[in-house]
């Protein structure tokens, strides 16, 4: 192990995060922010998150790896962090495209290694600034939230609420065309008066992408600091959104549930919102709410963020004739005696992604039993995101009968179709029953596609943040 890599065991910053968060719920303003970015252990911190990043290994322009890092000792590697930074010049950013679900491209833009390790350092010290100001219904990059407490919160209000209009409005192009000028107005609306780095994170933005030039806009997906950035932009939706009716601000002291009832009697429109990254719905009461809320919320896009959106992707959705999509699910309201309760299903559009991934790594231990760790190891991630459906073992016995065909093909000469034992793994015995038949391959057993059962999507619980200890502890 190196030097540096022993020295990112433990940092000792918990007690100046959780400060930085309790200062700004208070409403206090930072303009000292870059002695704390530039702290040994702040940078130290910042190269163990980059290393575990799933993407640490993928090089930018200058070609330089995590294993270039390793070779240096702490002190000389802080010591290039802070002199790349007095004077910063950010490195051309490198684009590459990966696929969507759809069959389109997104494209993303990777910085160098030492630029997404500064990104890094930044992000760990303003993020506690911002956790504190950003609205409790957005999911998206937000620490110690996820993909299920947003369905668990759309599963709520179409259970509990009983609204069953849902408003779309799709942002074009969000990270491509977020307005810089705006972004750094609303940074300092967050308290974050620090003007060394506002001009650095401005030269962030501005960098440089290779074949494309210098962007006056956006905040290209693949950065390290793009995710925080974007869910600043789009905290003035989130509080314009809730300041309609759920966090109606009234002259009078009411309790949450009869602050609701009394706006019933009035004409604001009802409606809760969930957002996840630059994906969000907003539910409503009925066809003429949801008209209301899908004008004025195209235009504050239009108009307050300088935003356009795509009307193509856009409407209102009736959830008791269609589904709607969301995260990779479609979402129905389904009759329940005289209420309505949602069910959720894992999308066509998904199916298909996963069929296709599945396809190619089957082809793949055809040639080299040795990916059947990778084909368990997708199976069950696949499993673990899809399973908060509450129709997940109709999809995925559907998945299952798409490749039955092919694995038989493929492995009839190198394995063994039966139903497992107790004993094959530690893993296998923990995750899977043994009431399926599926392949052993180099005596390991295919994880069974068709084994998942539903998971109730768990609401977000209020105050789960990691920068308060109660709000630890409740995590």
């Amino acid at each position: 192990m190196s030097t540096l890599e022993r020295s990112t065991e433990y940092y000792g910053l918990t007690d100046l995060f959780d400060q930085l968060y309790e200062s700004s719920l208070n409403g206090k303003t930072f303009s000292k922010l870059y002695q704390l970015i530039v702290l040994k252990q702040n940078i130290l911190l910042a190269y163990r998150n980059i290393k575990r990043n799933s993407g640490a290994k993928t090089p930018g322009v200058d070609g330089v790896t995590i294993s270039d890092i390793e070779k240096l000792n702490e002190n000389e590697f802080v010591e290039i962090i802070r002199t790349s930074l007095t004077n910063y010049q950010p490195g051309p950013v490198r684009r590459v495209y990966i696929p969507k679900k759809n069959g389109k491209k997104r494209p993303l833009g990777i910085p160098n290694l030492y630029d997404r390790i500064i990104q890094q350092a930044i992000k760990q010290v303003l993020e506690p600034i911002v956790e504190a100001k950003f609205f409790k219904h957005s999911y998206g990059f937000r620490p110690l939230r996820s993909v299920e407490q947003a369905m668990g919160r759309m599963h709520s209000i179409i259970n509990n609420v009983q609204l069953h209009y849902v408003v779309d409005v799709d942002i074009k192009g969000f990270f491509d065309n977020v307005n810089h000028n705006l972004l750094r107005h609303q940074i300092w609306n967050m308290g974050i008066h620090d003007t060394k780095v506002m001009a650095i994170i401005s030269k962030i933005l501005k960098a440089e992408i290779v074949g494309e030039g210098t962007p006056e806009k956006g905040t290209p997906q693949g950065g390290v600091l793009s995710p925080l950035l974007a869910n600043i932009v789009l905290n003035d939706l989130d509080q314009w959104i809730a300041s309609q009716w759920e966090n109606f601000p009234s002259r009078h002291q009411y309790s949450r549930g009869k602050l609701h009832r009394a706006l019933k009697g009035t004409t604001l429109k009802e409606g809760y919102l969930v957002r996840y990254a630059d994906d969000f719905k907003v539910l409503t009461r009925s066809y003429s709410m949801a008209k209301r809320w899908y004008t004025a919320i195209k235009g504050y896009i239009e108009n307050h963020l300088k935003l356009e959106i795509s009307p193509a992707k856009s409407g209102i959705t009736n959830l008791r004739k269609k589904r709607t999509e969301f995260l990779g699910f479609e979402i129905k309201a389904v009759s329940r005696g005289e209420k309505y309760t949602a069910r959720s299903y894992v999308s066509k559009t998904s199916k298909q992604a996963m069929i296709k991934q599945l396809r190619e790594t089957i082809k793949r231990i055809q040639g080299n039993p040795g990916y059947v760790n990778l084909l368990n190891y997708k199976i069950l991630g696949m499993h673990n995101y899809y399973r908060i459906a509450t129709t997940v073992s109709v999809a995925f016995s559907e998945i299952d009968y798409e490749l039955k065909q092919m694995m038989k093909t493929r492995f009839k000469t190198i394995g063994k179709y039966s139903k497992p034992y107790y004993g094959t793994s530690p893993s296998f015995d923990k995750l899977y029953s043994k009431d399926y038949r599926t392949w052993r391959i180099n005596r390991t057993w295919i994880y069974p596609i068709a084994d998942v059962q539903f998971k109730i999507p768990i609401n977000f619980i209020p105050g789960t943040v990691p920068y308060t200890s109660s709000g630890r502890n409740k995590y």
